[in-house]
């Protein structure tokens, strides 16, 4: 007779034989890198007590190349459910003491599964990246788990936030699954991503470099823009990762949950002191964010990559923001290839879920340059200009001072879909700079003047009053008020008031074609 404790007990021998992983002495070698394991990095990330698993007794079936002496609790990977601040998460969690965390069909199987789980409850997904690629005994059959995997991420792009966490190596076809999803996290030091290794490059290209140099933390955070977030060790990250997802709804069905606000004053004297009245003079806008936003609520995106543009979410009474800003200390805050690709992704990552974006404008125009224009900064620059465009969220646009050029009606201008525009009295709105565009248009009467530099300071004068102030948009309906500065938190509180309930349609199409 079967005694039913005894199969009972066999269970939970089998669980703790799958919570081993790949034994002690791996996961002794794991904490030697300044790694955590997969399960201690899920404990982390969800609240305590809430994770679920799911599939774990599943194992490899490949009997090749002395595989089938060789067991692999889960085949490398947890899955399963949890609650991140008290909202459901579907995630997996690479196991790189089991196989090398190396992803075979029955992993890719698993993930694939628990991806369909997320996107049927409109969850997000969390993926805990630490393998050493595809799984070089089970051949193509590894290479086809990976596509179910890529395929998922991009149909169910713009459906379910997806967050990609690297915690270790995500080499070859790997790295292209965090490339689609919304965001990539990355530690410093023990994180790094790459198409080709340093000894494939050394080999073929006779280039020496390290894993650090070629595809770390540092260099897809701060050069390639591959990269929204870093941080000094995985507690740090998984951290940044909870907070990321209190910014964002479960789904683009939704909005973002909204925080209790404070009662406070929303008017801002100290905005007057913030930005010189100099329009060249620089400034950091993230003291105009400061004063906006409710207080230590900006959390930035890529703020070491293209740092002429500040993006990320931030609240204005308790309600999530996505906030669009021109950075004047850093290349008079004109637009480059760089920062049109950093702009346009976050605009429409926004979009997708429903979240309203606030541009704060300060702009000179696009960045001049060979480089730039043989770079294809038209084909880039475009991507804000479809972006905002294709956008049908809540859009507003503050012109704190310089709106010149294309970059002005690129940056949410009313003719591309803006629902309110705001200037501050001192803000200059034209074709080009004052100085520019009298040096152009009173080229001969300076020239044949007395005095030219006089006469060129009164044209330029003249230039301002009669053309780069905001009163002459806004006399044309291209700026809907002229502001006190100090009431800007005012106005866009009410503004997002107005446009809570806001619905926009667009014509029927499969998808556009925005110039990649």
């Amino acid at each position: 007779m079967i005694d039913i404790y005894e199969k009972i007990n066999e269970l939970y021998d089998k669980r703790r034989e799958v919570e081993l992983g790949g034994g002690d002495e791996r996961i002794e070698k794991q904490h030697e890198k300044g790694k955590l394991t997969a399960r201690e990095r899920i404990e982390l990330l969800v609240d305590k007590g809430s994770f679920v698993e799911l599939s774990p007794f599943i194992e490899h079936r490949t009997n090749d190349f002395g595989l089938d002496e060789q067991k692999g609790p889960g085949d490398g990977v947890v899955t399963g459910y949890g609650k991140v601040n008290g909202r459901p998460i579907y995630l997996f969690s690479q196991d790189f003491t089991v196989f090398g965390g190396a992803l075979g069909e029955m992993h890719a199987k698993k993930i694939a599964n628990v991806m369909d789980l997320a996107a049927k409850n409109g969850t997000p997904f969390v993926g805990l990246n630490d393998s050493g690629g595809a799984r070089i005994q089970e051949g193509v059959v590894s290479l086809d788990g990976y596509g179910h995997i890529f395929y998922r991420n991009a149909i169910y792009s713009g459906v379910i936030p997806q967050i990609s966490v690297i915690m270790g190596p995500c080499a070859g076809g790997a790295v292209y699954s965090p490339a689609i999803t919304d965001f990539v996290f990355m530690v410093e030091k023990t994180s790094q991503m790459f198409i080709t290794g340093p000894k494939v490059i050394e080999t073929v290209t006779g280039e020496k470099i390290s894993a650090e140099d070629l595809g770390g933390a540092h260099v897809h955070n701060s050069i390639s823009g591959n990269a929204h977030f870093e941080g000094a060790s995985e507690q740090e990250v998984l951290e940044e990762v909870r907070k990321l997802l209190s910014y964002l709804p479960q789904n683009n069905e939704e909005k973002a949950p909204r925080l209790a606000a404070d009662v406070e004053n929303d008017y801002r004297p100290d905005l007057t002191d913030v930005i010189p009245f100099d329009a060249i003079r620089p400034y950091d806008v993230r003291k105009v964010i400061e004063q906006v936003a409710d207080a230590d609520s900006f959390m930035e995106i890529q703020k070491n990559f293209a740092k002429n543009i500040v993006v990320g979410f931030a609240r204005i009474k308790g309600e999530t923001v996505g906030l669009v800003c021109n950075q004047p200390k850093v290349m008079a805050g004109g637009l480059d290839i760089n920062s049109s690709d950093k702009a346009a992704r976050f605009i429409r990552t926004c979009d997708s879920f429903n979240i309203p974006i606030i541009t704060f404008e300060d702009v000179t125009g696009f960045f001049p340059g060979v480089k730039q224009e043989h770079g294809g900064i038209i084909r880039h620059g475009a991507k804000i200009l479809y972006a905002y465009s294709e956008a049908t969220v809540p859009k507003l646009t503050v012109i704190l001072r310089k709106a010149y050029g294309g970059a002005y009606v690129a940056l949410n201008s009313k003719s591309i879909g803006a629902d309110l525009v705001f200037a501050w009295p001192n803000a200059e709105i034209a074709v080009m700079g004052p100085q520019g565009a009298a040096n152009i248009i009173f080229a001969k009467e300076i020239q044949n003047s007395d005095n030219p530099e006089l006469v060129r300071q009164q044209k330029i004068e003249e230039y301002r009053e009669k053309f780069a102030n905001p009163y002459v948009a806004a006399s044309r309906g291209m700026v809907d008020d002229v502001i006190d500065p100090r009431e800007t938190r005012i106005k866009i509180i009410q503004a997002l008031e107005m446009l809570r309930n806001k619905k926009e349609s667009r014509p029927y199409k499969k998808h556009g074609n925005i110039p990649l």
